[in-house]
């Protein structure tokens, strides 16, 4: 989300630098994320909210959330991305619960500063561990998924951590690791067949 606002606002490239340290865990993840923020000061809000809700999903996101909902599994979005992205996935995929970074807007433009707490590393750990308790789920039967350096907290919480598409690092800490298929590869991990996918996965609500 926050390559696709640089791209709008013309400093792609300086803030695709950032994103690729802070990825590699090269570089602080919340110094990172305000030096991004700090350079879309100025973008018209009307570009994020357009942006949020036209984002690309991953392959197999809409079958990997469908199949999950009708077998009664809860889900959460925990991003170090922003409010508004978040939101739109939340509503369009039926997700439970969603955390991210919130932008500052002032005037219909962002102010190049982020409100609250970052969602950071341990950010994204406290609150998998927040949410667990509050649906009363042990740890042990929670899954997490994720891609980057600032997933791996949240991963080793986790009973079962994921690395999805991911850099080295998380890949290497990762119970298990997809590389080459979609989201919903993950379904085949918790031994739903094929055939039970499609299914569910066509099953009116």
């Amino acid at each position: 989300m926050i390559d696709e606002l640089a791209r709008e606002h013309g400093v792609g490239e300086q803030v695709a630098a950032i994103t690729r340290r802070a990825m590699l865990g090269e570089m602080d993840y919340d110094r990172s994320l305000r030096e991004r923020v700090a350079l879309l000061r100025g973008l018209p809000a009307e570009v994020l909210y357009r942006l949020a809700t036209s984002l690309p999903l991953a392959e197999g996101a809409e079958t990997l959330l469908r199949v999950l909902q009708r077998l009664g599994y809860r889900t959460a979005v925990i991003s170090g991305g922003f409010s508004h992205a978040a939101e739109a996935l939340k509503k369009r995929l039926g997700i439970d619960y969603a955390w991210s970074n919130t932008l500052e807007i002032e005037g219909g433009k962002l102010t190049g500063r982020v409100l609250g707490s970052i969602v950071n590393a341990q950010r994204k750990a406290d609150l998998l561990e927040d949410l667990a308790r509050r649906e009363r789920v042990p740890l042990d039967q929670v899954i997490a998924v994720g891609d980057g350096a600032n997933d791996l907290l949240m991963l080793q919480k986790a009973g079962h951590g994921i690395a999805f598409h991911a850099k080295p690092k998380l890949r290497e800490a990762a119970h298990t690791s997809i590389s080459a298929m979609g989201l919903d590869a993950i379904l085949y991990l918790l031994g739903i067949t094929g055939r039970d996918i499609q299914d569910l996965a066509e099953e009116r609500a």
